[in-house]
């Protein structure tokens, strides 16, 4: 357990209740405390933020409480009411298992397929929750050569939502609000990781205006929105991000600039993690492989493209990530599209973040 993390967050950040209620007009920049270690992955409607420590481990936040650690294993999705937090378990025994947190209680080992066997120590993780707490999904071994999307649900148990391309895995990396609607890729033949949708549990592969798009990585509540990664799934280097509506099929969304960092470094890709109900707020980031600490946070409002921290000076926070190297990615975006969490690289390590934005945004 970590209360003196718990102590030091509370501290930093026990004015934000108010600051979500009282904002309004005023945009406000929140930096978790670098000494708690605690990077946001998912924010609730309430403000609940859940995530994972910079040296293992996972835990929520409310203003209230501050940091309450979770235990081993990291939190990436939470329910609507802030009982019920999904993701990795305490690996027990050395297994990271898929697993339901229930406030006050320890984490639910969720296992995987019948008969399926661990792949080195690894069994399942799962990546996103409904609304109402009662859906997970995520991926899960049958063994080492077989990986799976799966959705899960206490009377059917883990569900194996299949992979339309024989001997290639599948992975949910979100579910809509609803429960009905997951979100994630195919692998093609080609090792190229397609984005899909499974629809009450069917698989729609998604193309966008210029041959298939990228991983999906969020869905809307109803899952008429969905947001994903590489916008042009077959260029190596794609710096666009992408919403799909049902109304409209899919759309690129641009960066605010394209980066260049030069040969033989990662490729930079487009990646629009999380979305608000209405579409009209994206965020997510310029993603230089896995690396936080290179990456770029990037907000699409009403589709236009702005840096965070240019957004966040343009409205009254001038000194936002003054002290930062890079603004790393938005994470999570709350329904109404008010709250955006996430975490990048600042001066001593890695830093979470909250920005509640004003009524009144000002584009840069």
């Amino acid at each position: 357990m970590r209360p003196p993390r718990a102590a030091l967050l509370a501290a930093c950040l026990g004015f934000a209740a108010a600051a979500v209620l009282a904002a309004d007009d005023r945009t406000i920049f929140i930096e978790f405390d670098p000494r708690s270690g605690a990077l946001p992955n998912a924010v609730n409607a309430s403000g609940t933020v859940v995530g994972k420590f910079d040296d293992g481990g996972s835990f929520y936040w409310m203003p209230t409480t501050g940091v309450i650690d979770l235990g081993g294993g990291f939190g990436t999705g939470i329910s609507a009411d802030g009982l019920t937090i999904v993701g990795g378990s305490p690996p027990a025994p050395g297994i990271t298992n898929a697993a339901i947190w229930l406030r006050g209680t320890e984490w639910r080992l969720l296992g995987s397929f019948p008969g399926a066997v661990p792949c080195d120590l690894s069994l399942s993780q799962a990546h996103g929750v409904s609304r109402d707490g009662s859906v997970v999904v995520g991926g899960a071994y049958h063994d080492c050569r077989t990986f799976r999307a799966f959705r899960w649900e206490q009377s059917t148990g883990m569900v194996d939502l299949g992979s339309s391309v024989e001997g290639r895995p599948s992975r949910a990396d979100a579910v809509s609000g609803d429960g009905r609607v997951v979100v994630g890729y195919q692998e093609l033949s080609s090792s190229l990781r397609q984005g899909a949708r499974w629809v009450d549990s069917r698989q729609e592969l998604i193309a966008g205006p210029l041959g298939p798009v990228g991983i999906a990585a969020a869905a809307n509540f109803d899952g008429s929105i969905v947001t994903g990664a590489s916008c042009r799934l077959a260029v190596f280097e794609d710096q666009d991000a992408w919403v799909w509506t049902a109304a409209g099929g899919a759309e690129c969304l641009r960066p605010p600039a394209r980066r260049e960092l030069g040969p033989g470094t990662p490729k930079v890709t487009g990646r629009a993690a999380a979305t608000s109900d209405d579409g009209r707020v994206i965020g997510g980031g310029q993603t230089v492989a896995s690396l936080t600490e290179d990456s770029e946070a990037i907000v699409w409002i009403d589709r236009q493209p702005v840096y965070l921290k240019d957004l966040l000076r343009a409205n009254g926070v001038p000194d936002a990530f003054s002290t930062w190297l890079r603004t790393g990615e938005i994470r999570g975006v709350s329904p109404d599209g008010r709250v955006l969490v996430g975490w990048g690289a600042a001066l001593g390590g890695f830093r979470g973040y909250m920005v509640i934005l004003g009524s009144k945004l000002v584009m840069p």
